[in-house]
């Protein structure tokens, strides 16, 4: 099968905005490339071995770029294709308001399914996340895994999450220190199931992930089963409400890595599924919108306990009264 790409030259402060903008328009799947994501990483000497030279002009060059794709049958005339790109303008405009979304030049070109499936994959390679995750694609198998690694295989295909972003990366912090053992998670916006899976692994009893997007689920679920948590992770399609799993029992910590706007609306209604003194991990926050969000939270009965920066990003964790 063909696609169109739809490529938006942004800055990292807008990445996560405009992606959640293209699945929200439906586009299917996600590719954001950025350079600073992977120089802001602590590496040993021997670790840009993996990064081959293209990548590494991308490094210098700066260019910052979320791509998006939509099938053939999905546009089959032309006035089909520009007025999609006019709604892809109008929705940068409006992002504009809030963030420096920087050049904002969208480029349109033709794919094949089989190189957009493995065409990302040089620039993906392994790395410690938090304080005990090792973060590691599964097509390789790295030599300094030590006892102390708790190893997440992870193949995010399609789907949005491979670890590398300031938002995950104090998710994952923030989950490490809460979960001693036995809790119950909850994950919306689960995207390639790295948080909940995270959870699993180091300890979490019952976890629950959904994703709006149906080929984030499969990835996840995809990935839950290379990682062997099937017996305390499962995944599904829809939002909070939606998902009846979510309803079984409170849940001792619930997370969610979205951005501002959508967890100002999923805040509300986040104790209908969360025990009294839980805790609720929000990310995805650009510095600007922090305030709005922490209203929000507080207004749905929580008091926040915590909130944690990581360059422009910010990550709140709250607790519900």
């Amino acid at each position: 099968m063909n696609w169109y790409q739809f490529t938006i030259h942004t800055t990292t402060e807008a990445v996560e905005a405009i992606a959640y903008m293209m699945e929200d328009i439906g586009f299917q799947g996600v590719e954001i490339r950025d350079p600073k994501d992977l120089l802001s990483q602590e590496k040993d000497p021997t670790a840009w071995d993996y990064i081959d030279e293209d990548l590494m002009a991308d490094m210098e060059a700066g260019d910052v770029t979320v791509s998006s794709y939509m099938s053939f049958a999905n546009l089959t005339t032309e006035s089909e294709l520009e007025n999609l790109r006019f709604t892809i303008e109008s929705r940068l405009q409006d992002i504009r308001q809030f963030l420096d979304v920087g050049e904002g030049s969208i480029e349109v070109s033709v794919k094949n399914e089989e190189d957009w499936a493995n065409a990302w994959k040089k620039y993906y390679k392994p790395f410690r996340l938090g304080k005990h995750i090792y973060i590691i694609p599964t097509w390789i198998d790295p030599e300094d895994v030590t006892d102390a690694d708790i190893r997440l295989t992870m193949d995010p295909g399609m789907a949005f999450g491979t670890g590398t972003h300031e938002t995950t990366y104090m998710c994952i912090e923030l989950l490490e220190d809460l979960i001693q053992g036995g809790e119950r998670v909850y994950d919306i916006g689960c995207g390639s199931g790295i948080l909940g899976i995270a959870s699993a692994l180091c300890g979490a009893g019952t976890v629950v992930c959904s994703d709006l997007d149906g080929n984030a689920v499969q990835v996840a679920k995809e990935n839950v089963a290379k990682n062997h948590v099937e017996d305390r992770t499962r995944v599904f399609k829809g939002d909070l409400l939606e998902v009846d799993a979510f309803s079984e029992a409170k849940a001792d910590i619930v997370v969610s890595n979205i951005i501002a706007d959508v967890i100002i609306g999923l805040a509300p209604n986040v104790p209908t599924v969360l025990k009294k003194g839980g805790y609720y991990i929000s990310s995805g926050i650009i510095k600007e919108r922090r305030a709005d969000v922490e209203k929000a939270i507080i207004d749905s009965g929580f008091t926040i306990e915590k909130v944690v920066e990581k360059g422009s990003w910010v990550a709140i964790l709250a607790v519900l009264k």
